[in-house]
């Protein structure tokens, strides 16, 4: 069973984000959903010919963390986006922000510092499975850091490509675009 790629048309038009820019970035995603087929059916190939004891066999193996995750981090990240309001302060999730962070304010701010920071990759506010605690992750590459056991919540996109056309350097100005455009209902949604 093939993935197909979402479409996310419905975002272009969003206060802070060229259309362009949301083109270029539907694109990529496009790219990480088409090489996750190639790679699975590779995969499927090499094992029906008893080759998984070959370097492409284990090379594609890791190489498939790097692009499903791609995929599905960017439709985790485009699903929590196209919202007006944000996170809804006397919701749910904003609560359990409050309860685990001190106050909503301390979870944004941290939030916020964790997308700021130098380098490449995604700010991620996961929770915890097993304690059900809220945490702000920096995922450096799509196939690495990801805590083991959390629910990803709110994603975050701080590569370059998701800002650089329409903010250049200003990282800062593009995480307050995202923030004036979080769908609150989609990641409180993902709530357990």
């Amino acid at each position: 069973m093939a993935y197909e790629a979402k479409e996310y048309g419905k975002l272009i038009g969003m206060e802070g984000f060229s259309e362009q820019l949301l083109k270029n970035h539907f694109t990529l995603y496009q790219g990480y959903v088409t090489n996750t087929n190639k790679v699975l059916d590779i995969l499927e190939q090499l094992l029906k010919e008893g080759k998984t004891a070959t370097p492409e066999f284990a090379e594609l193996k890791r190489r498939l963390g790097w692009e499903f995750n791609g995929m599905r981090l960017h439709e985790l990240y485009f699903d929590n986006l196209g919202g007006k309001g944000g996170i809804d302060r006397n919701g749910k999730l904003a609560k359990k922000m409050a309860a685990d962070f001190g106050s909503y304010e301390n979870w944004e701010k941290d939030f916020k510092a964790t997308g700021a920071m130098r380098g490449i990759g995604w700010a991620v506010l996961y929770q915890d499975s097993s304690s059900g605690r809220l945490l702000n992750f920096w995922v450096n590459e799509h196939d690495v850091a990801h805590p083991a056991g959390c629910n990803p919540l709110l994603i975050m996109d701080v590569f370059e490509h998701a800002f650089m056309l329409d903010y250049g350097l200003k990282r800062a100005d593009y995480i307050e675009a995202f923030f004036k455009n979080i769908s609150g209902a989609a990641a409180e949604s993902r709530l357990k």
